[in-house]
């Protein structure tokens, strides 16, 4: 069984972070890019957002005793597998975490009109999962 104290935990951890990105992204890409302390403060709290969804899913399956793929966008389609997300949803997110590993391995490389776009156009994603994963945790099994 998934602990609910964990799973609140997270998702409160990637709400915080979502509200962070919407506070100071500006409203232009090119604004990002000019500010420095706008760009710092967005990719952090995209890392934070998406390794905390990452964080999730693992733990989800893990807890159920599924395959927990090596690949970190693989979690989020074998959720969808196990009928837990949509898929659609799973597939934004697995394109979501090899961004993560962007933003990890190779900071310098950084597109930020992508990071604007996603961060303009993607946080629902992730709120969305979080809000799907708290919906099965209190239906419960079989719901």
């Amino acid at each position: 069984m998934v602990d609910s104290a964990l799973l609140a935990q997270r998702v409160a951890a990637v709400r915080d972070a979502v509200v962070r990105i919407r506070t100071m992204l500006p409203a232009e890409a090119a604004d990002l890019e000019a500010d420095r302390t706008a760009r710092e403060v967005v990719v952090l709290n995209l890392f934070v957002a998406l390794q905390e969804c990452l964080s999730l899913a693992s733990h989800w399956l893990a807890d159920e005793g599924w395959e927990i793929p090596s690949a970190y966008g693989q979690m989020f389609l074998v959720l969808a597998e196990h009928g837990v997300i949509d898929a659609p949803l799973a597939s934004r997110l697995a394109a979501a975490a090899g961004f993560r590993n962007l933003i990890a391995h190779r900071y310098g490389a950084l597109d930020y009109r992508r990071i604007h776009a996603i961060a303009s156009e993607d946080l629902d994603d992730l709120l969305a999962f979080c809000a799907t994963l708290a919906r099965a945790v209190h239906e419960g099994p079989g719901a």
